[in-house]
């Protein structure tokens, strides 16, 4: 049994990395802004009022945490908000570079006294991140942001790789939540968090780093 922290855990991806954690027999502390009842009725620690882009909040969720030892964190917590050239919104973009890309940071940074050695940190990032991968153009903030969050994970594998901490790079795969307006060509957050979490399962100091998608595709940068 092992302690796993997920972040942006009251819905889609992160309510289901909880509902599987929960039921594989793990410890889980999730973390929110604001709970659910899904997440509520799943018996797990639930922490709330948790705001990744502010450094007051996520001291308190230290301080909450009181030295509790994490096996897996998990940076789950991230928004989409669509940009197109013609409607370019600059505050958007940087609001989206706060959660998803330096709130993910910040709360690793804040949390390595909780980490060891046979830890593993995660960071959810997206397809729509590869530089080489990207074809269609447009979404902006997005796009922009998850390349920077992956590659605050790669400077975090060499970094954290002397102390015994692995870093995995992680796309969930197109999937069928809120955030993507339940799209019909994605696939079940139950399907992206069953390869999510057997990605997670072999991470280790020898592939610290990968972009890797839920199937097991090694993504291309």
């Amino acid at each position: 049994m092992g302690t796993y922290l997920v972040t942006g855990a009251n819905r889609g991806i992160g309510l289901e990395y909880c509902r599987q954690l929960k039921g594989r027999g793990e410890r889980v502390i999730a973390v929110c802004r604001s709970t659910s009842d899904e997440l509520k009725n799943l018996g797990v620690s639930v922490e709330t009022d948790v705001d990744i882009t502010s450094d007051n909040s996520v001291n308190d969720l230290v301080k909450r945490l009181d030295g509790k030892s994490i096996d897996v964190l998990i940076n789950n917590a991230g928004i989409l908000e669509r940009i197109n050239l013609q409607h370019l919104d600059i505050n958007s973009i940087r609001r989206q570079f706060e959660v998803n890309a330096i709130g993910p940071l910040r709360l690793t940074k804040a949390l390595l006294p909780n980490l060891k050695k046979g830890s593993k940190v995660i960071m959810m990032t997206s397809r729509m991140g590869s530089i080489e991968d990207n074809t269609s153009g447009g979404s902006y903030g997005y796009r922009m942001s998850k390349v920077a969050l992956s590659m605050a994970g790669k400077s975090l594998s060499v970094d954290l790789k002397p102390l015994g901490i692995a870093v995995g790079i992680l796309h969930p795969g197109l999937v069928k939540t809120d955030m993507t307006g339940f799209t019909k060509s994605g696939i079940t957050p139950e399907q992206s968090v069953k390869g999510l979490l057997a990605r997670i399962d072999e991470l280790n100091l020898e592939n610290t780093g990968t972009f890797w998608h839920s199937n097991g595709e090694i993504l291309p940068w």
